[in-house]
C-alpha cells in the first residue's frame, strides 16, 4: 500500500510503500492524531521504520499499491 505523508513545515513529503494492511495503517495514524502516540511509526515493505512526531503530521494519504511494470508493451 502506498503511504504519503505530509508533515508540517517540511518541503517534500514522505511517500513508502508499506507492507501493512490499511486497516493497520489507519490505526497507527489514528492513534497519533488523538494523542494516544507520540510518533507516528510505519514499516515499508523493505523492513525500514519510519517516524514522524505526531504532532509534526499536516495529512496522511493512503493509495493502492502500486504495480511494476516490466517489458515493453504497451500500458
Amino acid at each position: 500500500m502506498e503511504v504519503k505523508i505530509g508533515v508540517q513545515h517540511a518541503s517534500r513529503e514522505i511517500v513508502l510503500e508499506s507492507g501493512q494492511s490499511a486497516e493497520e495503517v489507519e490505526r497507527v495514524v489514528s492513534e497519533a492524531l488523538t494523542g494516544k502516540a507520540e510518533l507516528l511509526s510505519l514499516v515499508d515493505e523493505h523492513g525500514r521504520k519510519v517516524f514522524v512526531a505526531a504532532d509534526r503530521v499536516a495529512y496522511v494519504e493512503l493509495g493502492e499499491p502500486t504495480t511494476r511494470k516490466v517489458g515493453f508493451g504497451a500500458p
